[in-house]
């Protein structure tokens, strides 16, 4: 495991040879417990606290899955995805959760569809779980192509 200069965890490194998106000779988690394994304290503890929040609001059919490189649920569709960084940790809701809940937001670090925080501060339990129902409503309420 490897760490950047301020202390932070960054994913494990494997020299596979594989080719895949993202950064070269890094080999991509195959599942949210093996991203999570690759990622050091406080992030590590940061991130388990945001997954156990977000499972608790998810219907019993959401699945947990890895896209982009990052966590993931899926439910009627993708649903938001979370991640750890050099210097912070970002929950992905998508940029319409953020529009609808951003007098929720105000006060945190936001973007069109992300929502950074500090590695060792989680975003508040009932916001997070608001922001879960608020983008499964979304999925629920789309049409089918």
């Amino acid at each position: 495991m490897e760490l950047c200069s301020s202390g932070i965890a960054l994913m494990k490194k494997v020299n596979s040879g594989e080719s895949s998106s993202g950064a070269r000779g890094t080999r991509a988690p195959k599942n949210i417990d093996e991203y999570l394994g690759g990622i050091l304290e406080p992030a590590h503890g940061t991130l388990s606290k945001i997954r156990a929040a977000i499972r608790s609001a998810l219907p019993p059919e959401a699945t947990e899955t890895i896209s982009y490189r990052m966590p993931a649920f899926k439910y009627k569709g993708m649903l938001l995805w979370f991640a750890a960084f050099s210097d912070h940790c970002s929950l992905f809701p998508t940029a319409s959760v953020i529009n609808a809940l951003k007098d929720d937001l105000k006060g945190f670090s936001t973007s069109k569809g992300t929502i950074r925080f500090p590695v060792d501060k989680p975003l508040p339990i009932a916001l997070v779980k608001k922001l879960v129902k608020t983008r499964v409503a979304q999925n629920e309420n789309k049409k089918r192509r």
